[in-house]
């Protein structure tokens, strides 16, 4: 922990101003002493702030600074960089008002990660649809974090989901596409693509010096012999094949109905599924409260709460910050990690 103490704060995104994302930025760190968190700045507003933490009734000081201030402010204030916006966020009812002061956290957050002022960015949850009114060209968060990407080092810079739980790591090839696309957009140059770069971070990041990589089946049972399918002959295996040649521990196509148990889960460090809900049922039915996307293949560690922005109890004093804890936590394991290998 030495080290972590040592390193530069996290960089907390505001997320939607009208959602959960402020609640458990505030919860959290009204505990942070209990809960040992490393520590964090906000990128946001202050005012803001104070204003969703009275409503909440938590006490707590906010204080604006620069992120080399945080360390000595965390102490006894939340440190909050300003962006120089003012925020309305009023709870459950996001407004296109608010986007800018959405993006340029994020961007800030990147930004101070880039020039050393922060460890690492974790991102509190946002509404794509507020965004897109704005005027936002991005299909989500992550896309946008990858043009970000691009003011470390020419990309492009292809972002991987992991979601990351205490006993198990998933990460969907094909995300948010419709499930009759994912034949047709599933090919075994994008499972190895993605299988790459799920390697490479488990050794830089994680610490996982000869990662074991299961790779689920499309089709139920993994195509029994292509009677449920011919992806299962004709595109996973030879994706397996191309890892393996090039030193990646990688198997399969196993089922992925009898995958996930604890004596399977056992026998690798991270399981590729083919399609969105084959790889996040698992891992939010055995941590839906402690589960944290991690996005790979970026050339800085971003994490987020695995939870969207949940309007309805928004200012309500009844979001749970377990998800953001396990982030930031998270964050800052993979931030040291890398920072021990440069």
């Amino acid at each position: 922990m030495a080290g972590i103490d040592a390193m530069p704060p996290l960089a907390l995104t505001l997320g939607e101003p009208a959602g959960i994302g402020p609640d458990i930025t505030l919860a959290a760190f009204s505990e942070r002493r209990a809960l040992s968190l490393p520590v964090f700045h906000v990128t946001g507003d202050a005012a803001f702030l104070a204003r969703r933490a009275a409503l909440l009734g938590i006490a707590v000081d906010i204080v604006e600074c620069q992120p080399e201030e945080a360390g000595r402010v965390f102490a006894s204030a939340l440190p909050v960089c300003p962006l120089g916006r003012h925020v309305a966020g009023e709870p459950g009812r996001p407004s296109v008002d608010d986007a800018a002061a959405v993006t340029g956290s994020i961007e800030t957050a990147v930004e101070h990660v880039r020039t050393g002022r922060a460890s690492a960015v974790v991102t509190n949850p946002i509404a794509k649809s507020a965004l897109y009114k704005a005027g936002f060209e991005f299909p989500g968060h992550t896309e946008y974090l990858a043009a970000l990407a691009e003011r470390f080092a020419p990309g492009p810079h292809r972002a991987v989901m992991m979601l990351a739980g205490p006993d198990l790591r998933t990460v969907p090839v094909t995300i948010h596409i419709p499930l009759a696309e994912v034949p047709k957009r599933l090919t075994t140059e994008l499972i190895v693509a993605t299988g790459r770069i799920v390697a490479r971070d488990l050794a830089r990041r994680f610490g996982i010096a000869a990662p074991r990589i299961a790779v689920c089946g499309l089709n139920p049972h993994a195509g029994e012999d292509g009677a449920i399918g011919r992806e299962d002959i004709e595109v996973v295996p030879p994706a397996v094949a191309a890892l393996r040649a090039e030193g990646i521990d990688a198997f399969g196509p196993l089922p992925a109905d009898t995958l996930f148990h604890a004596a399977a889960r056992a026998r690798f460090d991270a399981a590729l599924g083919m399609y969105h809900d084959q790889a996040l049922i698992p891992i939010k039915t055995l941590a839906f409260d402690e589960g944290v996307n991690v996005t790979l293949g970026l050339p800085f560690v971003r994490t987020s709460p695995d939870h969207g922005t949940a309007f309805e109890i928004a200012g309500t004093g009844r979001a749970r910050p377990d998800s953001l804890v396990a982030a930031l936590r998270l964050a800052a394991v993979l931030a040291g990690n890398e920072a021990a290998r440069s």
